[in-house]
């Protein structure tokens, strides 16, 4: 008996550090999806501020050409050119650039005044009686707004970005993952 007594210590000792080392990995899980959301956000903001700086050269007249030569004096334009152009293909990568840079300017962007992904699924899910996965959520918004390309990725992004704000609450049934609103009380009301 005296025997079992050691094991038994040093297998609650192991079980007790794979259960704190869980945590911590599902900690930094978190914390990683949350940065992943945002730094997904600020890359669509500047996607569109690329846009519209690009339709603003395209009035006012000035090839791209140009505004490189013009940049040159300057170390701050001539970096993103650089970066553009030379790196993708030293990679040895210019085609699948080429289809992801192609396959974005396809999607239809958000014009000004359009809701912001992460409107629309708080939008919705408030409108909802009970939990929704992200899939359902995408489906519906793609029925709701043909206009606008809805990914799955993007919809479950904006979710999470929604949770990490306190918008959203995350529920897990299995390996299922369900999204619904905070309850109102949480929610600062305009009265």
């Amino acid at each position: 008996m005296s025997g079992n007594l050691p094991v038994q210590s040093v297998t609650a000792d192991y079980a007790q550090r794979v259960a704190d080392d869980l945590a911590a990995n599902r900690s930094e899980q978190e914390r990683v999806r949350t940065e992943l959301a945002r730094l997904q956000d600020e890359l669509v903001r500047l996607e569109d501020s690329e846009q519209v700086l690009t339709k603003m050269q395209d009035v006012l007249g000035g090839a791209p050409k140009q505004a490189v030569k013009q940049g040159k004096g300057r170390k701050g334009a001539a970096v993103p050119a650089a970066r553009g152009s030379n790196s993708k293909t030293a990679a040895g990568k210019p085609a699948a650039a080429d289809r992801r840079k192609a396959s974005k300017k396809a999607v239809s962007p958000k014009k000004a005044g359009e809701p912001t992904w992460l409107e629309l699924t708080t939008a919705y899910l408030g409108g909802q009686s009970e939990p929704r996965s992200a899939a359902e959520v995408a489906a519906s918004l793609t029925e709701a707004h043909p206009e606008r390309t809805v990914q799955v990725t993007v919809v479950r992004n904006s979710l999470e970005q929604g949770v990490a704000q306190g918008l959203l609450e995350r529920s897990k049934q299995g390996r299922s993952v369900f999204y619904s609103p905070t309850a109102p009380a949480s929610a600062p009301s305009g009265s």
